[in-house]
């Protein structure tokens, strides 16, 4: 498409996609968080002991009992963080594909990220390799599914311009 001499491409959008990994990733820790308390009976914040044992060490793998805010907010961190990148790549896979294709790819995805996460960097956390279990592979897929959909609801038209003398890269979004 051109538009005053200039070519304009339409775009993956970034706020959607940021809005989709902060929302999605604190609903699936909320998730998390509940059906680990009802069917295992631990700690409420054991999922983010064992999210913030990335950056902090094995040794705040067991939550104490009073609450350890540096762990909590490590932990949240992480996960926010992983979430927003996460968001963005599975933005960038189903940009302009409806709301249908965002929640079933998202799935999807959420599958995918499970089986690299608990397939291979248990590997370098391998506190992790226990963590495999149906309430992990549900919260990855729900993950996916709110992350997708939610970037599919929020997206608005974002277009760049582009010279349009320049050569084609057959590449559109």
């Amino acid at each position: 498409m051109t538009y005053q001499g200039s070519r304009i491409r339409l775009i993956m959008d970034w706020r959607a996609a940021v809005i989709a990994g902060l929302l999605s990733g604190l609903l699936t820790m909320a998730l998390w968080m509940i059906l680990l308390t009802m069917t295992t009976g631990g700690s409420v914040w054991t999922p983010l002991h064992h999210i913030a044992a990335i950056l902090l060490g094995e040794n705040v793998l067991a939550p104490s009992q009073s609450i350890n805010w540096q762990v909590i907010v490590t932990g949240l961190f992480i996960h926010l963080v992983l979430s927003i990148f996460y968001a963005i790549i599975l933005a960038f896979i189903i940009h302009r594909r409806g709301l249908i294709v965002g929640i079933l790819g998202g799935a999807m995805f959420g599958l995918a990220i499970y089986a690299i996460n608990y397939y291979t960097f248990s590997a370098l956390f391998p506190w992790f390799f226990s963590l495999r279990s149906w309430i992990a592979l549900v919260g990855h897929v729900f993950f996916g599914m709110m992350a997708g959909g939610i970037y599919e609801s929020l997206e608005r038209d974002v277009y760049i311009a582009e010279d349009a003398s320049a050569p084609e890269t057959g590449v559109s979004a």
